[in-house]
């Protein structure tokens, strides 16, 4: 017994000692970090972008991105660089559905300006457009991103609404739970309440739940604001530089999509995509890329992402489109 105290007391002396030695404390503390700070996860890395599914846009939209121009496309959060990461799932391939398109809006976008306004340089980086919108750190529920995007925009007009506030207003479909049906060559089925109206699914935990531009447009008209739908990048710049801010559908993190076709209760259909469904705010652009305000923040599947960041315009319209170029322009109040 006195021998294994012995053995034991000397081991530890021996391996405190070699402590001492500059490569060998480098050493433990690396490895102390590793257990107990680990490492955030890589920066997202590249990807092809998955195909544009066949949508039918304004007729002066640019022409659909293909796969290979969309895979040098890249995320840039501001100040810092970085770029796609591949979550595609295969789509099945079954018989078709045939989607219809949303009502048509009837509000008037404001007049255009007479000449262009003058470059805006923000951080040591130039815009043609450029509107300092509201921060919101994380959504209010985990799937209320459509009222976190209009928070957004209401904030930024000096506009205090609550997210819970907003919810009454857009109004909730519960007949159906949204959940997903049979799979299609164009995409799969979900099945879900009226979003051309109002919003469908539960916001706290169903990952299928959401709302379109259509249904929003209400919101924004209850608080006296001024919007219209836009559906191509000349509508987005447009609205831009005229000081609209664009409340939109894309993709998480503009990623690629697994393509879906919501089905509503009377059967008609919209195009949209399956699991990464979210809304942001574009407040900016430039020749190369559009700046994005995404209240989302660092989560788990991306612990990096920040509030603010550009995406260039191919992976941004590929991502847009895929939502059926749901799109808001929201002018600030007269």
């Amino acid at each position: 017994m006195r021998r294994f105290v012995f053995i034991v007391f000397l081991l530890a002396t021996v391996g405190g000692a070699s402590l001492l030695v500059p490569e060998v404390r480098q050493q433990a503390r690396g490895y102390a970090r590793t257990v107990l700070r680990p490492e955030p996860p890589a920066p997202i890395t590249p990807m092809p972008l998955a195909n544009l599914p066949p949508v039918v846009a304004d007729a002066t939209a640019p022409p659909p991105v293909s796969p290979t121009t969309a895979a040098t496309a890249t995320v840039t959060a501001l100040p810092a660089t970085a770029t796609l990461e591949d979550t595609r799932v295969p789509a099945a391939t079954l018989p078709a559905a045939s989607p219809t398109p949303l009502p048509t809006l009837t509000a008037t976008p404001l007049p255009s300006p007479t000449a262009p306004p003058e470059p805006v340089v923000i951080n040591g980086r130039v815009y043609d457009a450029y509107i300092a919108a509201a921060n919101k750190e994380s959504q209010a529920y985990q799937y209320s991103c459509e009222f976190d995007a209009a928070w957004v925009i209401f904030q930024t007009y000096g506009l205090n609404v609550s997210v819970d506030e907003m919810i009454p207003v857009v109004g909730v479909d519960d007949r159906i739970e949204p959940y997903i049906g049979e799979a299609t060559a164009e995409g799969q089925i979900i099945y879900g309440g009226d979003i051309t109206t109002t919003f469908s699914g539960d916001y706290t935990s169903n990952f299928l739940a959401r709302s379109s531009g259509t249904a929003m447009h209400k919101l924004f008209e209850q608080y006296g604001l001024t919007a219209w739908p836009v559906s191509d990048r000349a509508g987005i710049e447009q609205a831009l530089r005229q000081g609209a801010l664009i409340w939109m559908k894309t993709t998480v993190d503009f990623k690629p999509w697994r393509p879906a076709i919501w089905r509503m209760p009377d059967g008609r259909t919209h195009r949209t995509v399956l699991g990464n469904d979210h809304a942001v705010v574009a407040m900016g652009f430039n020749e190369q890329s559009v700046v994005i305000r995404d209240v989302l923040g660092p989560t788990s599947s991306n612990w990096q992402r920040p509030y603010e960041y550009e995406v260039d315009w191919n992976t941004f319209m590929a991502a847009w489109g895929a939502q059926s170029f749901d799109g808001l322009a929201v002018a600030p109040p007269q």
